[in-house]
């Protein structure tokens, strides 16, 4: 007989993965929206939104609470979550297409909100009694973690006042009130930044080190997740403003590269050679050329960077960074051996790696140097990689639900 618990375990199970499948499909969209010439508004959302911030809640509904010592108290949440989710992105992506009435960003900033609200909620009143994680669940066995762990769990409720506050200011600005920075880029750092990429250091000091059976170093840790969760905080109030700019341009690539060491250390460290691990040294090295543009724009008059720069900042943060290592990352829950289906194996995923770091190489590379007919091949290799990727993925899914 299954247990109330064990219904409301696979409730949240299922869930989740129509998060990580519903953002990989926009994986596919962002990239295919990119290569097809869309303009950046529109494919900003579909990237940030529609891809990063879909997995990341899906992954989050099942990791975060247990890494808490806890079940999610609102099993249903992320079922009420997605339709709110999807409907946001949506909105999002068509008003910055140009597509419909102007209340289609209303709607779909709206959507958005409610649907992080739920989010939130769901998070918050699940961890109520231990907001910043003292208890671990930490086992016998990893007592040596504990300290990293403690630290990762503290970030939470960091990434959770990001990401309300940057929904909210998108809010605010489609009602024609005046937000209290500037939106735009500056709301979307906050919800890359502060939200995405935190979410990524805290989650991944501690599911990363037990993948590899590894230990990182604790100081590292702990000068990553401040910095990170100082850094979008400073960019977004002073947007490409003077000394808060530049503070938060150098903790957040302090943060950048600090983790970048910490997962190249892990990986020097471990024995194990699962096909994810690829992706996220991929990505490492994206973080490093993300801290040194970030730098860059930081310190070099606006008028010296050239307006390709900011699309390979944004390309290298979302589809590198942030990108590769939730790739790489699902390739470990979803491991592409397990598939039955001719042709979906790990050489598979490889292939899917291969295409996506050397289409998103050549598109920077492209944009860097102004060659329109490198950045072309390389966005349309991306699509290609990302359509790998979710075929893979998609079938993993679909052999489970059977």
């Amino acid at each position: 007989m299954v247990t109330g618990t064990g219904n409301a375990t696979k409730t949240v199970t299922r869930w989740s993965r129509a998060f990580v499948a519903t953002g990989v499909g926009f994986f596919v969209v962002w990239q295919f929206g990119v290569a097809a010439g869309f303009p950046r508004a529109a494919t900003v959302p579909l990237g940030v939104f529609g891809f990063v911030l879909h997995v990341v809640f899906g992954k989050a509904y099942t990791l975060v609470p247990s890494y808490f010592a806890r079940q999610l108290t609102v099993p249903y949440a992320p079922a009420v979550h997605l339709p709110f989710a999807v409907t946001g992105t949506a909105g999002a992506a068509a008003a910055g297409a140009g597509i419909g009435p102007p209340a289609v960003a209303l709607a779909g900033a709206t959507c958005w909100f409610v649907g992080c609200l739920v989010f939130v909620t769901a998070i918050g009143l699940t961890v109520r009694t231990d907001p910043t994680g003292r208890h671990t669940g930490t086992g016998a066995a990893d007592a040596h973690r504990e300290t990293v762990d403690r630290l990762a769990n503290a970030a939470v409720p960091v990434v959770l006042a990001y990401l309300l506050v940057g929904s909210s200011l998108r809010l605010i600005a489609e009602l024609g009130l005046e937000p209290p920075t500037p939106s735009g880029p500056a709301t979307t750092h906050l919800l890359a930044a502060g939200t995405a990429a935190l979410l990524v250091f805290a989650i991944g000091f501690r599911l990363l080190p037990r993948l590899l059976v590894a230990v990182p170093r604790t100081e590292l840790v702990g000068i990553v997740l401040i910095a990170g969760s100082v850094g979008p905080a400073l960019l977004a109030i002073d947007f490409r403003g003077d000394l808060p700019f530049r503070i938060g341009a150098g903790l957040q690539a302090t943060a950048l590269v600090g983790f970048a060491v910490a997962y190249v250390d892990l990986s020097r460290q471990s024995e194990r050679h699962r096909v994810g691990r690829r992706a996220i040294l991929a990505a490492s090295c994206c973080a490093v050329l993300i801290a040194a543009l970030g730098i860059v724009f930081a310190f070099a008059p606006s008028s010296n960077v050239p307006p390709s720069a900011y699309d390979a900042h944004y390309r290298l943060a979302v589809g590198g960074f942030v990108g590769l290592t939730i790739v790489g990352v699902t390739y470990h829950f979803y491991p592409p051996a397990i598939a039955s289906r001719t042709g979906i194996d790990d050489r598979t995923a490889r292939l899917s790696i291969v295409v996506l770091v050397v289409g998103l190489g050549l598109e920077v590379v492209g944009l860097l140097a102004s060659i329109a007919a490198l950045v072309a091949v390389g966005r349309w290799l991306s699509v290609l990689g990302a359509v790998i990727y979710a075929t893979v993925l998609w079938t993993i899914f679909f052999e489970r639900a059977k």
